[in-house]
């Protein structure tokens, strides 16, 4: 376990050093046969940068820390919502804590909805309003970056994201 104070950086860190913790935080047994993290379910932002015209050319994901479940794998910067939170305030909150987005930088357009019944993912979509320096700011992240849109998928995608990336593309694409 490494100290960041001492020079390290977060993704260095172990899966229990600056890690943000909240009654949400948990396994849920879902009954598509699949464990999700997240009791209240969970959110993350798929954050975009917009050229002159306004199409969409990047987005924000995050390099997930090894430690963590299907880590190794990108994804948008997320996880489980806190008891009584919105899925749009859980997304912008996880976004602060993971990758330093400002919530007041983001104007959000939409929502995309993975809902299993007992259990839903929910990926915020919004758009930049001022520059954005997205960073890895805990542990679990190895890399936090806009990445182009046409080069999403050759990343290794968290499998839930990659089957909802042709969707989250359009959506950002419509204007």
């Amino acid at each position: 376990m490494s100290d960041p104070a001492a020079g390290a950086t977060p993704h260095d860190a172990g899966p229990h050093e600056h890690v943000h913790r909240h009654g949400g935080d948990g396994w849920v047994q879902c009954r598509c046969g699949h464990r999700h993290w997240g009791l209240h379910g969970a959110a993350g932002l798929l954050l975009v940068r917009r050229d002159a015209t306004g199409a969409p050319t990047h987005v924000v994901l995050q390099h997930r820390a090894t430690w963590s479940d299907q880590g190794g794998t990108w994804g948008v910067p997320g996880g489980a919502l806190a008891p009584g939170e919105s899925a749009v305030d859980g997304a912008l909150r996880e976004a602060h804590e993971e990758a330093g987005i400002d919530p007041g930088a983001v104007g959000v357009r939409g929502v995309h909805v993975l809902d299993h019944g007992d259990w839903a993912y929910t990926t915020v979509l919004a758009d930049g309003l001022v520059e954005v320096h997205p960073s890895e700011t805990d542990a679990e992240s190895i890399e936090v970056t806009w990445v182009a849109l046409d080069q999403v998928p050759s990343h290794p995608l968290l499998p839930a994201f990659a089957q909802a990336w042709p969707t989250l593309r359009a959506r950002l694409e419509t204007r």
